[in-house]
């Protein structure tokens, strides 16, 4: 391969400049794949290209309308009444050590469960067969619970009365 095919092989390859023995620098154009945007106003404006234009100008204006009636209707959250409602709820419990101790069992039952599904995982096969047996359960709930109206009437008065039982009026 000769030295002047060896240029014009690189530089296709590289936008960078080669300088070869015996060669001069050899410069290449910068390729970009972005494709060519329309020029921003038409020279010449015909009916089509102004009904395009009139279409697409309401179309934008109808979208930063909706824009702005979704930035109205959105609520700020005052922290500071967050606060105070947490504090008067937190004063109001009568056995705050049984609370402190729940909660820290909670979170030990949380990182010991995280570390039993790391070990799952790292077993080969288990990881696919667990989703398997997930996929049936979720299945077989479906079917049980949310496929017939008799059924669904039937999983909300066992919620209700977990409810009940968890709160204790029953």
């Amino acid at each position: 391969m000769s030295a002047t095919m060896y240029a014009a092989a690189a530089t296709a390859a590289s936008p960078t400049s080669l300088l070869l023995p015996g060669v001069s620098a050899v410069r290449t154009a910068r390729c970009s794949f972005l494709p060519l945007l329309p020029p921003r106003c038409p020279s010449r404006f015909s009916p089509a290209s102004v009904k395009v234009l009139s279409a697409e100008s309401s179309r934008v204006s109808l979208l930063q309308t909706r824009a702005t009636s979704s930035d109205e209707t959105s609520t700020s959250v005052d922290t500071n009444e967050i606060f105070t409602d947490l504090k008067e709820k937190w004063d109001a419990v009568e056995n705050k050590s049984t609370v402190l101790l729940y909660g820290g069992g909670a979170i030990v039952a949380v990182w010991l469960s995280s570390i039993v599904v790391g070990a799952i995982n790292s077993v080969p096969l288990l990881p696919k067969i667990m989703e398997l047996v997930g996929l049936g359960y979720t299945g077989w709930f479906v079917y049980r619970y949310l496929l017939f109206k008799q059924s669904r009437k039937e999983l909300a008065t066992d919620i209700d009365t977990l409810k009940k039982k968890i709160a204790g009026s029953e």
